[in-house]
């Protein structure tokens, strides 16, 4: 283990630092500061891995000699890559188009560590029950939509929009546990769950 040293979450995402606490990790908050534009033409999943990817670099590079993990989530639909909505009118679009649908939440990983560097993705297929305005609307009213990847989180009142999931359901909220606690494994990051 690296001794002393505390891992370092290059994501101010509440819902990713409440999985590492979860599973016993000790780490520090450091969110990294990139552009998350697409690039014209570039596949979803190249997307995801290259944000995780460039969010480590960016931290790594801050503390060289720190473990850095980079994670980044997104919602596919239609080979579509869906981030936050960028206001609740986007939000009620998005969340009629998944009504009755499935779609992909893919999740890389990036962990950084004395110069090397692991990445490995997540991919869970998620499906939609039908949605009625009703519920749409009273959804994005509690807010919980406007700072969420596909405008829902699995782990709120959304749970009750999802029909069927296959995969990982902590990687749909932001960071797949198993891949994570291989990953900081390898790094010399001891998981430990319940040493909260």
């Amino acid at each position: 283990m690296h001794n002393g040293d505390v891992l370092i979450l290059a994501s101010g995402s509440p819902r990713r630092a409440e999985l590492l606490t979860q599973i016993g990790v000790a780490f520090q908050i450091v969110p990294a500061d990139i552009d998350e534009s697409p690039i014209s033409g570039e596949l979803a999943a190249d997307y995801v891995q290259r944000m995780a990817n460039e969010k480590a670099a960016a931290v790594a590079a801050l503390y060289p000699h720190r473990v850095v993990l980079g994670a980044d989530t997104s919602v596919i639909v239609d080979g579509e890559i869906w981030g936050k909505p960028l206001s609740r009118q986007h939000a009620k679009v998005m969340l009629t188009s998944l009504s009755g649908r499935c779609h992909q939440v893919i999740t890389a990983l990036a962990v950084y560590s004395s110069a090397s560097l692991d990445v490995v993705q997540s991919v869970t297929e998620v499906q939609f029950g039908a949605l009625t305005a009703a519920q749409i609307h009273a959804y994005i009213a509690t807010g919980d939509a406007d700072d969420k990847a596909g405008a829902y989180g699995i782990q709120g009142a959304a749970g009750c929009f999802v029909k069927h999931l296959s995969g990982s359901y902590s990687g749909v909220m932001g960071l797949p546990l198993y891949e994570t606690a291989v990953l900081l494994g390898k790094a010399g990051i001891i998981v430990e769950p319940g040493n909260e």
